[in-house]
């Protein structure tokens, strides 16, 4: 049963590693229409490597705003991560010097592929899975896409922007026909996502969308549990949330 489920997680990690690292593409291009060159696009995929947190940087850069409004606003988007690190770091157990280098793929798609899993080892399977690929897909895509900007034109045009939405509700949609709880979690980040949108700056919604978390944690602690129902074993909850 184990090796089956680490066997499902390392395939969950692939496909949604593949699917959004694809979106790469549209961010070279795009960095490269923002005025980058192909060496700076790269370099920010490789050192960055937080889909939103680079396209709020050079959302910035093409409004005509400088590097270091860009770079403050993607360090601020980016916080996120470092929640998911303590979320994460137990499950992991990683240690020494090998914790900066998980720290840097410590991502929306890692942690909703870790969190999903049903235990620790088919968790720390689906997180190296997302990690590697999707790592290796965006920084090629990423060049990929920056090398042909001029022939591209506009990403939009080829759907990239719905890859990774589609991949997480695949992901996610075995979770939601579990029960109320899930549901509810789901229903409140879509109105909280949806309401903040037009308000606020891109990637903002989706961590205002997080606090719908809290009502699947209140569902599940407030459920009477029935006469003779064995303690629930400890579970990973996925996160509400390059990507």
């Amino acid at each position: 049963m184990d090796s089956t489920m680490t066997r499902s997680a390392v395939r969950d990690g692939l496909g949604v590693g593949l699917a959004v690292g694809l979106s790469g593409v549209a961010f070279g291009a795009a960095a490269v229409a923002a005025g980058l060159d192909m060496a700076q696009a790269c370099a920010l995929s490789l050192v960055a490597f937080s889909g939103a947190s680079q396209f709020a940087l050079i959302g910035v850069v093409a409004g005509g705003g400088n590097l270091i409004a860009g770079a403050v606003g993607a360090v601020l988007l980016g916080g996120r991560n470092a929640l998911y690190g303590l979320r994460l770091a137990e499950t992991l157990g990683v240690r020494g010097w090998r914790r900066l280098a998980t720290a840097h793929v410590v991502i929306d798609e890692t942690t909703a592929v870790a969190t999903a899993q049903s235990g620790p080892r088919a968790a720390r399977a689906g997180f190296w899975a997302t990690a590697i690929s999707i790592f290796t897909v965006w920084n090629l895509t990423t060049l990929v896409g920056a090398l042909g900007a001029s022939r591209l034109g506009d990403p939009d045009t080829y759907g990239l922007d719905v890859v990774g939405p589609a991949a997480f509700f695949a992901l996610l949609w075995p979770r939601l026909r579990q029960g109320a709880p899930e549901r509810r979690v789901a229903v409140l980040a879509a109105i909280v996502a949806v309401g903040a949108t037009p308000l606020l700056p891109p990637g903002i919604p989706v961590m205002l969308a997080a606090v719908a978390a809290l009502a699947g944690t209140v569902g599940r602690r407030t459920r009477p549990r029935d006469p003779g129902e064995p303690p629930a074993e400890p579970a990973l909850t996925a996160p509400q949330d390059h990507a």
